[in-house]
């Protein structure tokens, strides 16, 4: 098992992203903040995070490299994992937000991680994990066959079930039951893989993670020069509320972050710059708007 290997292709992966993200953008470019933690209460490790702002297309986005450390898990993690009671842990990956300016640009999220838990004289306690997915304003048939179209071309060769599984899972993770709708249009997401061996699930959170520019630039260039107007733009910022609400109360990412000590500023940089919300907010019948909670935040096959 070489944590090494995960970490040096997490920290390519980055620099990767970025360096594509800013050729796309022509405008913004990425600010670097590379931190550490302060090794109090035997908490451990640093990373990377990067942010751009108001670029061409971006109003804001971030990619993180994290690699963090710990001499025991958070008891919220062990009350549902007792297994990992007393052991030290190590979680690395790379998690990016991306929110553009023109609303019929998608907002997108991906992130792929490691984590392992060691004790002396046991076995570690590891696994894989990650995704992506996509979040819509105004969406497009065309943008979302073709999100689907990659992550289930990349997903083929780990097996038939993989991607119909992954998919299935991404749908029920990114739901907000109080709204009772899905964040978005769905992607991948996985947790907990460690059952085909090291090796193995290295090389699918590799294929996700190498994915993720394959199945969301293209969507940019083909809408980031739609024009809009008011309309459209306040209404990209009350859907951008619900994306912080899942945010702040269900994604397990940023709830983990949070409790075991980890850097504020890096967790939460997957807020958008500007949202709002509206009390009892009803679109037009039949209108763009309107479509986006009847069509598609629901389970859909594409």
């Amino acid at each position: 098992m070489d944590k090494q290997a995960v970490k040096h292709y997490l920290q390519g992966l980055q620099n990767d992203i970025c360096r594509q993200l800013e050729q796309l953008d022509g405008q913004g470019t990425f600010n670097e903040d590379r931190w550490q933690r302060s090794h109090t209460d035997a908490l451990g490790g640093g990373g990377c995070s990067r942010v751009m702002r108001h670029g061409a297309i971006f109003e804001q986005g971030g990619v993180n490299f994290s690699h963090v450390t710990g001499a025991q898990m958070p008891a919220s993690a062990t009350a549902h994992r007792p297994e990992l009671a007393g052991r030290r842990f190590e979680a690395m990956g790379v998690s990016l937000v991306l929110h553009p300016h023109n609303p019929y640009v998608p907002t997108s999220h991906a992130n792929v991680r490691f984590f392992i838990a060691e004790k002396e004289g046991e076995d570690p306690i590891w696994w894989f994990g990650g995704g992506f997915d996509l979040t819509p304003f105004y969406p497009f048939d065309d943008d979302c066959r073709h999100w689907h179209d990659v992550a289930k071309s990349l997903c083929a060769p780990f097996g038939d079930e993989v991607y119909s599984e992954h998919k299935a899972w991404c749908d029920r993770y990114f739901y907000l039951p109080h709204r009772e709708e899905t964040r978005g249009v769905g992607g991948l997401f996985f947790d907990d893989l460690n059952q085909w061996g090291f090796e193995r699930c290295f090389e699918y959170l590799q294929a996700v993670g190498n994915g993720f520019c394959l199945a969301y630039l293209p969507i940019v260039e083909r809408r980031a020069a739609w024009p809009f107007g008011a309309r459209e733009r306040e209404f990209q910022l009350y859907r951008r509320g619900r994306y912080v609400e899942f945010n702040l109360v269900y994604d397990r990412g940023t709830l983990f972050g949070l409790q075991s000590g980890g850097r504020t500023e890096s967790i939460l940089m997957s807020m958008p710059p500007l949202a709002r919300w509206e009390y009892n907010y009803q679109p037009q019948p039949d209108s763009l708007e309107a479509r986006l909670t009847t069509e598609y935040l629901r389970p859909r096959d594409w």
